[in-house]
């Protein structure tokens, strides 16, 4: 067994250690026991952490690609990405994905987050609030305002993105050979929420805009204290760090780096959805003939 797979193992069973679902049910005498940890349970929590990435020296890298894919939430294998998006009737320790990012960024705990998936600009919470909210004035509050008078809070109408909006995430990712350990290995790099303009909610087909980029390591660590859902099984829960990294998720491929500028796929095949797929297919076999070819003598 190479040591990359039993370091997986392991991770994996510290993973279900350190997941307790629903804590104490049976044994809780009031539904106020519900969820509380032993002491033994909270120092593991305590103390676990992301299992930290290895270091990677570019002179072990000797072939490398970088892709984009869209994840799309209306795939069953993606809904754990997707749901919950009512909180109302349910506990407080599961959440959506959008709805942990959020968290993250305005608690300050997600701080490195971009206009796009270049890293190019870096943006702050005031800078993506006109992505994710809009505030609008009713006529009745336009002439108030035009009175000189205070507008009052019935006549202003607040929109914000929510869960329930978000259609599709696309990510950012690096396949790269490792020549150390002769095996393909990759990264993810950066993971955008899609949804509507949300000056354009109302309209019956609104286009689809990346609201922000995160810097995939650096929310690695609230990732890691959020749970999605297990549908397996719902004792054994799985940590949306484990889950994104472990690539428990169906993508697909719009993009890749090339010369053309790293054009998208639906640049050079247009209004064909099902050629776009098949190219798509193309490139994700290409990465995967690589390793198989680095065997053949």
């Amino acid at each position: 067994m190479k040591w990359n797979q039993f370091l997986i193992g392991v991770f994996g069973l510290f993973v279900s250690l350190s997941s307790f679902g629903q804590s104490n049910m049976l044994n809780a005498k009031s539904p106020d026991d519900i969820g509380k940890l032993s002491d033994a349970e909270l120092v593991v929590k305590k103390e676990s952490t992301p299992l930290e990435y290895g270091y990677v020296d570019d002179r072990d890298i000797l072939w490398s690609k970088n892709i984009w894919e869209v994840i799309d939430l209306d795939e069953r294998v993606n809904f754990p990405l997707y749901y919950p998006i009512d909180t109302n009737n349910i506990g407080s320790n599961r959440r959506s994905l959008y709805d942990v990012l959020m968290t993250g960024i305005r608690s300050g705990k997600i701080k490195n987050i971009y206009a796009d998936a270049y890293f190019n600009e870096k943006r702050t919470l005031e800078g993506i609030s006109a992505a994710i909210s809009k505030v609008d004035t009713t006529d009745l509050g336009v002439e108030q305002y035009n009175a000189g008078e205070q507008i009052d809070e019935q006549f202003i109408n607040r929109r914000d993105i929510t869960s329930a909006d978000i259609a599709q995430y696309h990510i950012r990712g690096m396949w790269y050979f490792d020549k150390r350990q002769a095996e393909m290995k990759y990264r993810l790099l950066g993971i955008a929420p899609v949804a509507p303009d949300v000056n354009f909610l109302d309209d019956e087909e609104p286009d689809l805009v990346e609201l922000f980029w995160v810097w995939f390591p650096d929310a690695r660590e609230i990732l890691f204290e959020n749970e999605a859902f297990n549908g397996g099984n719902s004792s054994q829960s799985i940590t949306y760090d484990h889950l994104l990294n472990a690539r428990r998720f169906n993508a697909v491929i719009y993009k890749e780096d090339n010369v053309q500028g790293d054009r998208g796929v639906n640049d050079y095949i247009t209004e064909n959805a099902f050629m776009q797929l098949l190219e798509s297919q193309r490139i994700k076999e290409q990465i995967r003939n690589f390793e198989q070819d680095m065997w053949n003598y």
